[in-house]
């Protein structure tokens, strides 16, 4: 089994149809299947477009895509979204589907199903927060932090090398503490997190107000 996440969480960033030809290269004459984890699909950046498994056939015929309507629709809480996969593959997933999950309730379905018949509720996505990102890194260009953009998600990682020789964990207290600011240090999604992590994870779903403020304060550091 390879896991693959595009666009990828914590980074930002994105596999292009290259990288996607490399891996159906990688796997071919093998069992191997693929989960793709693509809940950040219409989150994409700079003009680029999302390269899915599902558009490569090989890979598709050995593949598992997952997608999520809390990602799409601003509906993280409802903890609601949908995978597919060939038939053959299908049959095996929904035998631990069925005793992991059994179903989400039925409002829900109704909702989202009435909400999908307007496809600019997630075709704007990618210009909206795309905005945002530009909003938070243009306002942080005076900031000691260093800044790779984003190419998808709304996650945008600040590398603080040039501020603290703090471990990342450390340094992210310290933010939320004395400077009210808050991020995800990037280590806690390693299982063996190297030692020079000196990287925080930030969230730019925010409204713009918030995000001005916080790049004012990040400024200040």
């Amino acid at each position: 089994l390879i896991i693959i996440n595009t666009p990828h969480n914590p980074t930002g960033a994105i596999l292009s149809a290259q990288d996607m030809m490399k891996l159906e290269k990688l796997i071919k004459d093998s069992d191997t299947i693929v989960l793709s984890d693509e809940v950040y699909e219409h989150i994409i950046f700079d003009g680029y477009e999302h390269q899915s498994i599902a558009r490569f056939p090989e890979l598709a015929k050995r593949s598992i895509a997952v997608y999520s309507f809390g990602k799409t629709f601003h509906n993280t809480g409802w903890k609601i979204g949908y995978c597919v996969a060939p038939e053959n593959i299908m049959q095996e997933f929904r035998k631990v589907h069925q005793y992991n999950v059994f179903s989400c309730n039925t409002p829900i379905q109704y909702a989202l199903a009435e909400y999908l018949q307007n496809e600019e509720h997630y075709l704007y996505l990618s210009e909206f927060y795309q905005k945002k990102r530009d909003l938070f890194n243009q306002s942080l260009e005076t900031s000691r932090f260093r800044i790779h953009p984003s190419a998808g998600t709304y996650f945008q990682l600040l590398d603080y090398r040039d501020i603290s020789d703090e471990k990342d964990v450390d340094f992210a207290v310290r933010l939320t503490k004395e400077y009210k600011i808050a991020s995800i240090p990037v280590s806690v999604f390693y299982n063996k997190p190297p030692e020079d992590t000196f990287v925080l994870r930030f969230c730019f779903a925010k409204e713009d107000e918030t995000l001005l403020k916080a790049a004012d304060i990040l400024c200040k550091i």
